[in-house]
């Protein structure tokens, strides 16, 4: 009696899936990796950045700099997860990417152009990770 095994061939939205969290996974790994030289660069030297007297949230850059080193070393580790496919991964990758954003956001006077391409890139993490279903299907096929 011999049994035959068909191999599983991926649909297309598994492959959809599979590319999205593939792709906030890099994402997150490279917003990780360039906060964590952005707090470096904060602690490090507090003149390479732009400073604004009158700003609402004040705050030391060295402390900025403490902001950004942690999410950024977080946010690594989180994209190890997301190249697992776990979901505690996916969920901490939406949290993470959102404090990016609002530590971004915060942080705009101080280097604006680069909180704004970071807010972009922390925003298409959040997407990619909430358009992929738990089952691996992406939602944007029904």
């Amino acid at each position: 009696m011999t049994a035959t095994h068909s191999a599983h061939t991926p649909t297309a939205r598994e492959e959809w899936a599979t590319g999205l969290t593939a792709f906030a996974a890099v994402m997150l790994l490279l917003a990780g990796i360039l906060a964590i030289f952005r707090g470096i660069m904060a602690i490090a030297q507090d003149d390479i950045f732009v400073t604004t007297p009158n700003y609402v949230f004040q705050f030391s850059l060295t402390g900025w700099g403490w902001v950004h080193l942690i999410l950024g070393v977080v946010a690594v580790l989180v994209s190890i997860g997301l190249f697992r496919v776990a979901l505690w991964a996916r969920v901490s990758g939406v949290v993470i990417a959102a404090l990016i954003i609002i530590s971004n956001f915060l942080s705009l006077p101080y280097y604006p152009i680069w909180s704004i391409v970071m807010i972009a890139i922390s925003g298409f993490i959040i997407w990619a990770l909430c358009v992929v279903r738990q089952d691996g299907t992406s939602s944007l096929f029904g």
